[in-house]
């Protein structure tokens, strides 16, 4: 299945497991054949670290779920995860009905004690992978701050941010946002969530800086087309392969 449709989604992550999962799988319902589609970071449980054994119970349920809901898509978003005796933070990538990819959080946000409860991932293995006709890279909220990270996955038609960012620096996530997509020349699709913490921000941005905000919709979509990064890169060149 190949990828036509760029889409944010964003929702609000509350106490209910189920419930959050019921929100997604409608909302993914919404969503087009073709559509590459990126939830928030942890979007159906939140760091609901004083549960954490009833996270990780839900996780493959969510998982089987979620990868129904994938048939004709792509699917993004994130979920903690026993990794042998760690716990991860793992991006999945849903492909079309099975489970692709997953791509465990390697940079953690200190400030609000994820060292102290999940385990990191390699850097290394923030690499560009391909699905669905696209070139994609995946950085997970906090791995938005990293320069480096952001050209590990220099040639990426399309980088996806799951987040759960603080509505305090909701400024810092629209200003990374939009530079990630200048810099690398690509699409960018960041989604964070509603919850009383996060700012919302979710949306996509064009390899030209142009936005476009959920503003509190549940779904923004664009068209994916490679044709506007091949412009882009070789209207600006800065040695980016077109």
């Amino acid at each position: 299945m190949m990828t036509s449709k760029l889409t944010s989604l964003l929702f609000e992550t509350t106490s209910c497991y189920e419930s959050n999962l019921q929100t997604l799988l409608v909302l993914l319902q919404g969503c087009e054949k073709g559509s590459l589609a990126v939830a928030g970071e942890v979007c159906l449980t939140g760091y609901d670290y004083a549960n954490m054994q009833k996270m990780l119970d839900f996780e493959p349920k969510a998982r089987e779920e979620i990868a129904k809901a994938s048939v004709g898509k792509t699917v993004i978003l994130t979920m903690l995860a026993r990794d042998g005796k760690d716990v991860k933070n793992f991006a999945y990538v849903f492909h079309d009905g099975e489970l692709l990819r997953k791509q465990a959080k390697a940079k953690l946000f200190k400030l609000g004690d994820e060292h102290k409860y999940i385990t990191p991932g390699e850097e290394e293995e923030i690499v560009i992978f391909e699905v669905g006709g696209v070139k994609l890279g995946v950085l997970i909220c906090f791995e938005l701050r990293f320069k480096k990270l952001w050209m590990q996955l220099e040639g990426a038609d399309v980088i996806a941010v799951p987040s759960w960012w603080g509505k305090e620096r909701k400024s810092h996530y629209v200003t990374l946002t939009n530079a990630l997509a200048v810099m690398n020349e690509c699409y960018v699709i960041c989604s964070d969530n509603l919850h009383v913490d996060c700012h919302g921000e979710s949306g996509i941005i064009t390899p030209f800086g142009e936005e476009r905000r959920n503003k509190g919709r549940p779904i923004a979509s664009l068209p994916f087309d490679k044709n506007e990064i091949k412009k882009m890169r070789r209207y600006m060149d800065i040695e980016i392969e077109a």
